[in-house]
């Protein structure tokens, strides 16, 4: 089975000598490819900081971390923004949309950025498929929280991504915004065959994937 996330004696520690603290002590992790493993695990446990080193977001201290083929403790930071751009999309509890710019423009953009022969119309797709034809021109104020992540969801699917990854993503939305946004990222797995790996406190939603991976203080109970 392909892999799609390889980690071996991932450390990652904060702060220096009394103040220092390991976030994660050690941790071993393998995803094949076109899995859903949910992370979860009490506050500070490290469920989000492992998700940003897979992301490409951290760095680890010590250990090898392999995602989508690529040793990531071999890249420079240009080196990993450029990967994060061809093959690894992001959904985060924040939406981080760009305020100035419209739905189409915050998905195209990106897509430019990373030389996409065609962003514009790329993104006017991506975000027909999350159900916001209609608000293409609209900018993210303008919208509500839940065709926010919709938007955000559309920008990280764009690149056609090997993995996608998604933090606490309904943790801004209500109930029924959060249960339309799980379909639809669940659908879009489906329906791209991608990786997904997702980071919840929410034991119904972490059902839904896979596998579930929890963590504590830093490690993966087993």
């Amino acid at each position: 089975m392909v892999k799609a996330v390889e980690i071996s004696g991932l450390r990652v520690t904060l702060g220096r000598d009394a103040a220092r603290v390991h976030v994660l002590n050690g941790i071993d992790l393998s995803i094949d490819a076109g899995e859903a493993v949910g992370l979860i695990g009490p506050s500070g446990s490290g469920k989000s900081t492992l998700l940003m080193v897979m992301a490409g977001l951290e760095q680890a201290e010590t250990g090898r971390v392999m995602v989508a083929g690529e040793d990531f403790t071999l890249l420079d930071e240009d080196a990993l923004a450029r990967f994060r751009g061809k093959h690894i999309g992001i959904v985060f509890q924040s939406f981080h949309l760009i305020p100035t710019m419209t739905a189409l423009e915050n998905v195209a953009v990106p897509l430019e950025l990373s030389g996409h022969a065609d962003p514009f119309g790329r993104a006017e797709r991506e975000l027909r498929a999350v159900g916001l034809g209609h608000r293409l021109n609209h900018f993210p104020a303008e919208l509500s929280g839940g065709e926010q992540q919709r938007v955000a969801l559309a920008r990280a699917m764009a690149p056609d991504p090997a993995i996608l990854f998604a933090d606490e993503p309904t943790g801004n939305l209500d109930e029924t915004n959060g249960k339309a946004i799980v379909d639809l990222l669940f659908d879009l797995k489906r329906q791209r065959q991608t990786t997904l790996v997702l980071v919840t406190h929410d034991a119904g939603l972490a059902a839904r994937c896979d596998r579930t991976v929890r963590l504590r203080s830093g490690q993966i109970e087993v």
